[in-house]
């Protein structure tokens, strides 16, 4: 048996709608929006008493997904520390190719986004930066420029 895909990668979040803002303001599209609990849910995820709401944002191009998840209960819980730095262990950033690096960053910064340091140029091949947004993650960006 083969590995078919990759369908999505999810990020908690404490307000979902400006994180679903965030993330349309980079390009991304609400595929939907759905209330999760229920047995199932309980099952799935290995917590009891799950309530949930998701919003399924996809690429452009339709083949990445961003499944952005708001836990009404339980609580979700705070990492540690509150904005993990670049080289801590686990999964803390995603990755987008963007036609405009300079005008991405503008417009994310107008939904709380911070660069971590600064655009950089590599090799004269790409433009590359790390922001932090929603929920701690590093969002990084990439504009092909070679």
């Amino acid at each position: 048996m083969a590995l078919q895909q990759m369908d999505n990668v999810a990020i908690v979040v404490d307000d979902l709608d400006a994180a679903a803002a965030f993330f349309t303001e980079l390009g991304m599209e609400m595929e939907g929006r759905a209330q999760i609990e229920g047995l199932f849910a309980d099952r799935t995820v290995g917590l009891d008493g799950v309530r949930s709401e998701i919003a399924m944002m996809r690429t452009p191009d339709g083949h990445g997904k961003l499944e952005l998840t708001t836990y009404r209960a339980p609580a979700a819980s705070a990492p540690e520390p509150e904005n993990p730095p670049p080289n801590a262990l686990g999964l803390h950033r995603v990755m987008f190719a963007v036609d405009d690096i300079d005008d991405t960053v503008t417009r994310l910064r107008g939904h709380g986004a911070e660069l971590l340091g600064e655009v950089a140029e590599y090799e004269n091949v790409f433009r590359l930066c790390y922001l932090r947004g929603p929920a701690g993650i590093i969002v990084a960006l990439a504009e092909e420029i070679g």
